[in-house]
């Protein structure tokens, strides 16, 4: 008895790593967006956040790409070194200035329920690129186009519409917000909006080169990290020097600055590649993918506790309609997914192997209906020689 509660209990435990991995690494990516938004508050450029963001994740991630990838590295052609440098251009360089900009003008709550249009965006452009067919008369189609219309409509409404603000009971000693500063408040809330969805855009548009790359890197997914995040250092590097003149914001100590950087680097883009790579693995994309708002309710209560974020009405009603359509066109691509596996089983059934239904066709008095009839083939005929049998004639 105490062997099989014993058993229970392991089975239970290896059952739950999953759902452990991708909550841990939900509060990962929260701290992330707070830690990060405090920084930024206090003054540190996003330009430079970027460059040593992505420093401290080359540096943690070279270390996997020696111990497990170091044998049969693939060819850098011109076309994979392409593909790299764009990916570096859409990923650090892009997205993350973008998003960075976005969450210094917005918050960490209304940056996080943007992120999540992500899978719509990201079915928009296979579409547009022919990775994805559009076949309306499917339910799982219709579901991923509804889905994509629904987080846009969500996304429309947090960019224009704010409503009136939602007091959380622990932060009524944080109301401090006055008519003077209101107007500049929403001009700065739809400028971050816009810088947002270019960040997301171009998030997508990386998701769908990084499919056509993961061809040539298949078995080297570390190496491919580590090379878009240095050649995104690099690239970042060379658009800090352009928009920043002043040497004094590459200065960074022992202070949030540092904290926010290496924060970002080693945690949410070291640690969670990896983590997330054996989730997927064990319970594909999706069940990773479905994670993705818990993060947002992470943020808005970590947000509320310690920066005194503010929620108002439409970013509640915006984050409900993003949220409704993110899982829409993951419920959409599930039954796809589904549907192209179940094919594939289908293929692999040889020829060869007839149900007994043939077989009892052929003959009445032999097996039932579940045995299985296996056709061999008919063996040729020896051909005749004409000489030899002139011959014996």
């Amino acid at each position: 008895m105490g062997k099989l509660s014993l058993n229970c209990c392991n089975s239970f435990l290896e059952n739950s790593k999953p759902y452990f991995a991708m909550i841990s690494l939900q509060f990962g990516y929260a701290g992330m967006n707070i830690i990060s938004k405090v920084s930024l508050s206090r003054g540190m450029s996003h330009y430079v956040l970027v460059v040593y963001r992505h420093a401290f994740a080359t540096a943690s991630i070279v270390p996997f790409v020696l111990f497990f990838e170091r044998r049969e590295q693939p060819r850098i052609t011109l076309k994979v070194f392409i593909q790299i440098f764009v990916l570096a251009l859409l990923g650090p360089v892009i997205d993350q200035n973008f998003y960075y900009a976005g969450l210094k003008y917005t918050s960490p709550t209304f940056s996080c329920a943007m992120s999540n249009m992500l899978p719509a965006m990201t079915f928009v452009m296979a579409v547009i690129f022919r990775m994805e067919k559009l076949e309306m008369k499917k339910l799982r189609c219709q579901a991923k186009v509804l889905g994509t219309l629904v987080s846009v409509a969500g996304a429309m409404l947090m960019t224009l519409y704010k409503g009136s603000l939602l007091q959380m009971p622990w932060s009524k000693h944080s109301h401090h917000l006055t008519n003077s500063n209101e107007t500049s408040n929403n001009k700065d809330w739809f400028k971050g909006s816009i810088f947002l969805i270019i960040a997301t855009l171009a998030w997508a548009s990386l998701f769908v080169l990084q499919n056509q790359a993961l061809k040539t890197y298949k078995n080297h997914q570390f190496t491919l990290t580590t090379l878009v995040c240095f050649l995104g250092t690099l690239q970042a590097i060379a658009v800090t020097l352009v928009a920043e003149h002043k040497a004094s914001v590459w200065r960074i100590g022992w202070d949030m600055n540092l904290l926010a950087a290496a924060y970002a680097g080693i945690v949410t883009s070291s640690i969670s590649y990896y983590v997330q790579g054996l989730v997927m693995k064990k319970r594909g994309p999706v069940f990773a993918t479905a994670f993705s708002p818990l993060m947002m309710i992470i943020v808005a209560i970590m947000g509320s506790f310690i920066l005194a974020e503010k929620i108002f009405l439409g970013g509640i009603i915006g984050s409900i309609l993003i949220v409704f359509g993110l899982y829409s066109v993951l419920w959409g691509k599930h039954k796809e997914n589904l549907e192209i596996k179940t094919a594939d089983d289908d293929d692999e059934i040889p020829e060869a192997i007839k149900p007994s239904s043939q077989l009892n066709i052929n003959n009445n008095n032999n097996n039932n209906n579940n045995s299985i009839f296996i056709s061999m083939p008919t063996p040729e005929k020896p051909p005749s020689n004409p000489t030899k049998s002139q011959e014996n004639n």
